[in-house]
């Protein structure tokens, strides 16, 4: 766990991987509570039968499922512990190239990326890639956003 106590202490680690977090398994519960939750109930995701019978052999969780989890695979990782506050800001490049089947193990990979003054206070863009268990293409990639308050 990487504990940064200052701006200063962000700006020194831009460019530098945070750690690779521990695998989490996609179970068909978690995508059927994610679907309840935000209302996307679409077959390839919650009807085992019919996805069985698709290309994909089986449920796949939904894209918005596993960038939700990146919360999460920051809080094993690291933690801003300088500024009044720390807000999530926003999302930059959202990718998913490669679907996450139900019953593979993902896991994460942040990297700072960018640490920008901004009238509000300060932006610290974070790079992450988020690989599953056997495949060769990562099943997302995206760019979040934390505002730190000063």
């Amino acid at each position: 766990m990487r504990t940064f106590t200052s701006i200063a202490a962000i700006e020194a680690a831009v460019g530098e991987e945070l750690g690779t977090t521990d695998w989490v398994q996609m179970t068909q519960e978690r995508v059927d509570r994610f679907a309840e939750l935000s209302g996307d109930q679409q077959w390839i995701h919650v009807d085992v039968e019919r996805a069985t019978a698709s290309a994909f052999g089986g449920t796949i969780a939904h894209g918005y499922l596993t960038l939700s989890m990146l919360p999460a695979f920051a809080a094993e990782l690291y933690t801003i512990d300088t500024g009044s506050a720390r807000l999530n800001y926003g999302l930059e490049k959202v990718r998913f190239p490669a679907p996450v089947k139900v019953g593979t193990k993902i896991r994460a990979t942040p990297r700072i990326k960018d640490v920008r003054a901004v009238p509000a206070g300060t932006q610290v863009l974070v790079a992450w890639t988020v690989d599953a268990e056997g495949t060769e293409r990562p099943v997302c990639v995206a760019e979040s956003i934390t505002l730190v308050l000063p």
